[in-house]
């Protein structure tokens, strides 16, 4: 924590190779999340530039409160997603094709194994996330895809920490019934 504490303050120095390795650890979390909150590949890598964007131009106003620094890289992520949506809305724009998620999976592996894997797995759990609420949605996203804990999740939506628990346990709850609905017991 030490560290990254050091990494921001020098980033808010405005030195280049702060940030650029503040970005390079951050970036494929904060991209997993959006991707999975946006579902389009090349949205979600336009909405994450646009959180690296805002984060270097408000660099300087970030405070160390004792929180890691991706909680504040996930609130800027949470705000650009919501922004996005609300923007979709306002363009009655279709939902992603699930040809962009083979995309994905494509661009992610050469195995053929684990490409097929993967290809299976994330058209099945996308799936499943459209049955989701929005927030059982948003803290699939930011446990799993994003690997915050519990309290960085909380402080990302506004929650407390008991909420977002019992949040995540419905959500894993309904996750299980519909990708195993005939009782068999999935790791999710």
């Amino acid at each position: 924590m030490h560290r990254e504490e050091d990494l921001v303050r020098r980033a808010q120095r405005r030195e280049p190779e702060a940030f650029g390795q503040l970005y390079e650890e951050h970036f494929d979390r904060i991209y997993r999340y959006v991707v999975l909150r946006v579902k389009g590949q090349e949205d979600a890598e336009d909405i994450t530039q646009q959180v690296f964007l805002k984060a270097l131009e408000n660099i300087g106003s970030y405070r160390w409160r004792g929180m890691p620094f991706a909680s504040w890289l996930f609130r800027i992520a949470h705000n650009q997603v919501v922004d996005y949506w609300k923007k979709k809305s306002r363009e009655k724009v279709a939902a992603v094709a699930p040809e962009e998620i083979d995309q994905m999976a494509e661009e992610s592996s050469n195995d053929p194994a684990a490409l097929a894997e993967l290809n299976f797995d994330m058209k099945q759990l996308a799936a499943a996330c459209e049955q989701l609420t929005d927030g059982q949605r948003e803290i699939v996203s930011l446990r799993f895809a994003g690997g915050l804990s519990v309290a960085e999740a909380a402080k990302v939506m506004g929650k407390s920490e008991g909420a977002v628990k019992v949040l995540q346990h419905a959500a894993l709850v309904k996750l299980r019934r519909i990708l195993c609905p005939t009782g068999e017991e999935v790791n999710v």
